[in-house]
């Protein structure tokens, strides 16, 4: 993984194998910027696994316990919240066949009339607290 300052290598072989070459030239000609764009959806994979899990030890506190703080609240709010996301594009997306070519315009129609459509931390512009 390149995380940590290490080389991402793309096997993009078997693109080739299954007779989409036309694909596979494009990453190729494009290696550098398809590097970068699979190291940063790996990244924010992790965090919203991270996220999740960190929601998941607060909705167990709150069970337990009965109450958690105001930025406990917070924080499983907006998890809460980010998981609909993903299931809200992702359901759709893959039933419908083909719908995931639809996905990058969505996002920028979302975006432009002020819908964010991503979770958190796929946002480009990421603030933490």
């Amino acid at each position: 993984m390149a995380t940590n300052g290490e080389e991402f290598e793309v096997d993009i072989s078997i693109f080739e194998k299954n007779g989409k070459t036309e694909f596979s030239e494009k990453i190729k000609i494009h290696k550098e910027k398809t590097t970068k764009a699979f190291q940063e959806l790996i990244i924010n994979i992790k965090t919203e696994v991270s996220e999740t899990k960190i929601a998941s030890q607060i909705l167990v506190k709150y069970i337990k316990e009965g109450e958690v703080t105001d930025k406990e609240e917070k924080e499983l709010r907006e998890q809460v919240y980010d998981l609909l996301k993903v299931l809200g594009i992702g359901i759709p997306f893959a039933l419908i066949p083909g719908a995931s070519l639809l996905l990058p315009f969505l996002i920028k129609i979302a975006q432009k009339k002020g819908v964010d459509l991503l979770p958190t931390a796929f946002n480009e512009n990421k603030t933490k607290d």
